[in-house]
């Protein structure tokens, strides 16, 4: 599937450049990464159709943000996107590190679309493979997806931390990005949640491995077999979200949070890679239940595929509201 052509330093470069073709990755042999080509001697400027990013060299701050969509769910060129956003980042650090000085200390993950962060996995996709029995299909793009949350949880190899900035509704894969990240910060008025259960499937794009290193497995369980949507003051309570901010407030409540931690930016870099080496998410074990997960998937029937779509349906009329 091919992608517009993106651009860095004004220069464009077309899919062939960005990605080579990705062999099942082993456990010790993660899929190949997209390789950026970086101007050395100015700032990078990354130009992408799906997501805008916003360098900010004085506060040491990578912001990403998915562009505003009508379609706002997870796609192969909007995982493309992100995929080539990972790779900037290490560009700039590797940069940086022979530089003697490291050119950024953040990274914050969000969206532009008004009221959504993202509704998660391509659910029309899905049931398109299901009802053509094109598992293929399915393992190509939940590869690509666990590719990116696994590169969000290990802060893509690099000494950043990584933020999650929620303004609006993560539901199941959106929800499953957004917990990939070091630090979740919310707006009140975000809702999250893992709907799949309601069509007899589960989460199978990290939700279960994140949750569970975060509130526990029995917590983690009970909140995807709910298939409830619950509110950020809620997950709040929960732990699940580390920061809570007033609605529009979202990114003056991450740079608050960047102010006050500073000066312990340090101890929190240590604290994150601590947690990594004792309690780790490993690609194998994301692979592992993806394939799990592509096996359920499988077994749904025309009913679970009909309330598949009318998820869909409600997806659609929520954007189609007037704000």
């Amino acid at each position: 599937m091919s992608s517009p052509l993106a651009k860095i330093d004004g220069r464009s470069f077309n899919d062939e450049q960005f990605f080579i073709d990705r062999d099942i990755p082993t456990p010790s042999d993660p899929a190949p990464k997209p390789v950026v080509e970086l101007n050395q001697s100015s700032p990078t400027n990354l130009l992408l159709p799906h997501i805008d990013v916003r360098l900010d060299f004085d506060q040491k701050i990578y912001w990403a943000a998915m562009r505003p969509s009508r379609q706002p769910v997870i796609t192969m060129e909007l995982l493309q996107d992100m995929m080539c956003v990972q790779e900037s980042v290490r560009a700039i650090m590797e940069e940086g590190n022979r530089e003697q000085h490291q050119h950024l200390e953040y990274f914050v993950g969000g969206s532009q679309t008004p009221g959504v962060y993202n509704f998660g996995g391509n659910l029309a996709y899905f049931a398109d493979c299901i009802q053509r029995r094109d598992s293929e299909g399915l393992r190509e793009y939940a590869y690509a997806c666990i590719d990116v949350v696994y590169g969000n949880s290990v802060a893509f190899r690099t000494p950043l931390i990584t933020i999650a900035l929620v303004q609006g509704d993560a539901l199941g894969g959106g929800f499953e990005c957004a917990l990939s990240f070091d630090v979740l910060v919310a707006e009140k008025s975000a809702k999250m949640g893992l709907p799949e259960v309601l069509f007899n499937l589960f989460p199978g794009m990290g939700a279960y491995s994140f949750l569970s290193r975060k509130i526990g497995r029995t917590a983690a369980e009970r909140m995807i077999m709910s298939g409830k949507v619950y509110t950020a003051e809620e997950l709040h309570q929960l732990g699940v979200v580390d920061v809570l901010a007033e609605d529009g407030q979202g990114e003056n409540a991450v740079r608050d949070y960047i102010a006050r931690n500073r000066r312990k930016q340090n101890a929190h870099r240590a604290i994150y890679r601590s947690r990594r080496r004792i309690d780790p998410v490993t690609y194998e074990e994301l692979r592992d239940i993806v394939d799990i997960w592509i096996e359920a998937a499988m077994n749904l029937d025309e009913q679970d595929l009909r309330k598949m779509m009318r998820l869909v349906t409600a997806q659609e009329r929520r954007l189609d509201k007037p704000e």
